[in-house]
Parts: structure tokens; C-alpha cells; sequence
């Protein structure tokens, strides 16, 4: 398919003023594949013919499934164990024994995409559920695609997507076959979890203040100026000894000076006047 510069340009300030993500020309081989359903159904026969409609309808519906079929909504069931294993593990002790008093633990999947991370962190609060008796446990989890959080509240994965990071043991105890090769996942774990549509570009993040952030495999798709931007809004949603999970390939370093790495838990970030207090002024 070929698709002109002009459109290419289009294409890519249309994404970057509706989500902060650049289409870089590493992604940009994904456009016949994303939008290909679209353009039939419209019967359009090239990307130019897409754009034009965009430019003269008044309405922002055809837009706006353009920009959903752009992202990227990849993800799968305990992704990168290592992290949630160390995110679980010395992190969340810490938290447990910092939140003893309050008996309360909220955290923000922010980015979500269709809810397997969120879920993982409630199977593995639910596998130790003693350990958490008399604990208030909150998972929100957002992302900016809203069929994305469609799949994710209706809890429903094909089979490939439930093998995905699943052994077969946690396969059978937290699903349930649904027909024609879909499995639901437990009432148990779909009511240990609240997932709503949320742009991390918007001015503020969701209320509340949160102990965990997961932005995983996000911020590597924005423009430095927006992850800055987000970064302040991670910030803003935490407080002083909140704990931020990244993705493999991103950092905060040279992007932000509100996090931190974690010296207790590397590969994991914290609020960085947890071990920095600011210098009193005057």
C-alpha cells in the first residue's frame, strides 16, 4: 500500500496530538495491516482517500477508530516475570510493612491495554490471599483505547491469549472455557480489578494516590517532551514512597527528576525525595 508523505504526515500529527505517540517510521508498516479493515469497510482504496474523508467530515468518529487501530495494544499474561517477581516480592514487603497501620494497598495499571498485567497482579494477590486477609486490595487499570477496555472488562481471551505467560495450572484455576475457543476469566479476579478509559496525556491522572504505578512499554512510543510530561503526572498520582514499574527497554534517566532507581530493587523507580529530601529554603 503506498501512502503518500502528505498522508504520512497526517497520519502521524493525528496520533501525536491524540495520544503524545510518535509514528516513527519503525511503525509505520503497521499502517496497511491496522487500518486495512477500516478502508474496506468504508471502501476506500488508499490511506490518501482515508485522510481526505478525516479532513472533510465534521464528524470525529472517523478519527477517532483510526487513532484506535494505530495503538499498539500488545501485551500478555505476566509479562517479563522477572519484573513481577521483584515487584512482588522485596517491593511489595516493603509497602505491606510501610501501609501496616492502614492495612490498604492501591495500585494503577496505567496503559493497560486489554488487562492481562492487571489481572496477573490479582491472580497473584488472590494466590496468597491469607497473607492479605483483613487487607483492602484496589487495582485500577486504564488505558486510552477504548476497545481495549472493552476486552478487558468483558474478561474474554482466546486461547492463545490465555497460554500466553499462563502455565497450564493457573489456566484451569482461574478460567473457564466460553465457547468457540475463548475463555472467561473467574468473577474472583474480574471483580478484583476497575478498568476505565484514561488518556496519560490528560491533564490529570486518575484520583487517588497510588502505592504501585505499572507504565509499561508506553512511554517508549511518546515524544521526550510528553514522556516528561507523563512522567509529572506518575508523580502527581504517587506518593512519597510510591513504586514505578517500566518497561524493559525504558528508564527514567535523562527523561524525568521525579523518580529515581530503586537501591533497594533494581530495575524498579521511586519518588526521588524518598531518599532525597528536599533542602528546607530560607
Amino acid at each position: 500500500m503506498e501512502i503518500s508523505d502528505a498522508s504520512g504526515r497526517l497520519l502521524a500529527g493525528l496520533l501525536e496530538t491524540r495520544t503524545g505517540q510518535q509514528l516513527a517510521v519503525s511503525r509505520r508498516w503497521r499502517i496497511e495491516t491496522a487500518l486495512g479493515g477500516l478502508m474496506r469497510e468504508r471502501g476506500m482504496d488508499s490511506v490518501d482517500d482515508l485522510m481526505a474523508a478525516i479532513i472533510s467530515s465534521r464528524k470525529p468518529e472517523l478519527a477517532d477508530r483510526v487513532v484506535e487501530a494505530l495503538l499498539n495494544n500488545e501485551t500478555f499474561f505476566f509479562r517479563d516475570r522477572g519484573a513481577f517477581d521483584l515487584l512482588l516480592g522485596p517491593a511489595l514487603d516493603r509497602l505491606r510493612h510501610a501501609r501496616a497501620r492502614d492495612r490498604s494497598i492501591s495500585i494503577w495499571c496505567a496503559g493497560c491495554s486489554t488487562g492481562q498485567e492487571a489481572y496477573s497482579l490479582a491472580m497473584s494477590f488472590a494466590e496468597t490471599k491469607a497473607r492479605w486477609e483483613g487487607w483492602r486490595i484496589s487495582i485500577l487499570a486504564t488505558d486510552i483505547s477504548h476497545s481495549a477496555i472493552a476486552q478487558a472488562k468483558s474478561g474474554l481471551y482466546s486461547q492463545f491469549e490465555v497460554q500466553r505467560g499462563l502455565p497450564v495450572t493457573q489456566m484451569v484455576r482461574w478460567f473457564e472455557e466460553a465457547g468457540s475457543g475463548n475463555w472467561r476469566i473467574s468473577p474472583v479476579l474480574k471483580a478484583a480489578v476497575r478498568f476505565e478509559v484514561h488518556n496519560l496525556t490528560a491533564p490529570a491522572p486518575p484520583p487517588g494516590r497510588f502505592d504501585i504505578i505499572l507504565c509499561r512499554n508506553v512511554l517508549l512510543y511518546l515524544t521526550a517532551e510528553w514522556r516528561r510530561e507523563v512522567f509529572d503526572r506518575l508523580a502527581q498520582a504517587g506518593g512519597p514512597d510510591t513504586v514505578l514499574l517500566l518497561g524493559a527497554g525504558e528508564t527514567v534517566i535523562g527523561q524525568t527528576d521525579q523518580f529515581v532507581s530503586d537501591p533497594e530493587c533494581r530495575g524498579l523507580y521511586i519518588r526521588r525525595r524518598m531518599i532525597e529530601p528536599a533542602r528546607a529554603v530560607g
